[in-house]
């Protein structure tokens, strides 16, 4: 049976014991009816990771003992940075939280042209947490070590000229009226997905990001949701470049 796994942002040393957050400890206590002497499993986000017994469970407070502990590596060889432009809703949690599954390394929230999701500098902060906590709820779940790394919202120019100096990278957007003849190459190591809002990306955004060394990418005869088309596109490249299936 697997270990219920649970993500700390204390260093993780042998043999010491560590005192859970509270809610950790509700979900330990409450949801999973965990007790004493039961072994769980903790990761600090950085690939860590640590068995670890319960010595002591409240709902407010569960001290564990640190067993075992080594760097434990799930990642993919593909690195892939996700660009996407901000949905409203619950849709940007489902893309965060399928692209974590999939092993995305970087997320980077864009504003572009048409992208519905505006938010005030006063929630911009939230926003990025509340994000990265789904990640790390993703990360919990499916057993990768390592947290993705987020960016905080920017425009499209700002991040492509941030994209501009990644000369190794393939770099690709996905643009449902128009396909490079060959837009994949034989082998890749490093990936820069750009997915525009629901609108798609205006012309003179395609005209940008081809002038910052994208090429153009369709993924078959149908228009694909906006939070449908990213993971696609990543399991495609997991699958052609990856570790998916592999």
């Amino acid at each position: 049976m697997l270990r219920p796994r649970f993500h700390v942002s204390d260093a993780l040393s042998r043999g010491e014991t560590l005192e859970l957050s509270p809610a950790v400890s509700n979900h330990i206590t409450r949801v999973l009816r965990l007790r004493e002497g039961k072994q769980i499993c903790l990761f600090d986000g950085t690939g860590v990771e640590a068995t670890a017994t319960i010595v002591e469970a409240t709902r407010k407070s569960t001290l564990v003992n640190i067993e075992q502990v080594g760097v434990k590596s799930r990642e993919s060889a593909l690195q892939i940075v996700l660009a996407i432009a901000m949905s409203r809703g619950d849709r940007m949690d489902t893309i965060v939280q399928k692209a974590t599954e999939l092993g995305v390394q970087s997320i980077v929230p864009l504003v572009t042209d048409r992208t519905e999701l505006r938010l005030s500098s006063e929630r911009v902060e939230k926003k990025v947490a509340h994000w990265r906590n789904v990640a790390i709820s993703a990360c919990e779940q499916c057993g990768r070590n390592t947290v993705p790394e987020f960016l905080h919202p920017q425009p499209l120019k700002q991040a492509l000229a941030r994209f501009y100096d990644y000369k190794q990278a393939t770099k690709l957007i996905l643009h449902p009226e128009e396909a490079s003849t060959s837009p994949l190459d034989s082998d890749c190591r490093e990936l820069i997905l750009l997915i525009g809002p629901e609108g798609g990306f205006s012309e003179h955004e395609v005209a940008d990001a081809k002038a910052s060394g994208f090429r153009t990418l369709t993924l078959g005869p149908r228009v694909l949701r906006t939070e449908t088309a990213p993971l696609v596109a990543i399991a495609i490249a997991q699958a052609r470049w990856g570790d998916l299936l592999g």
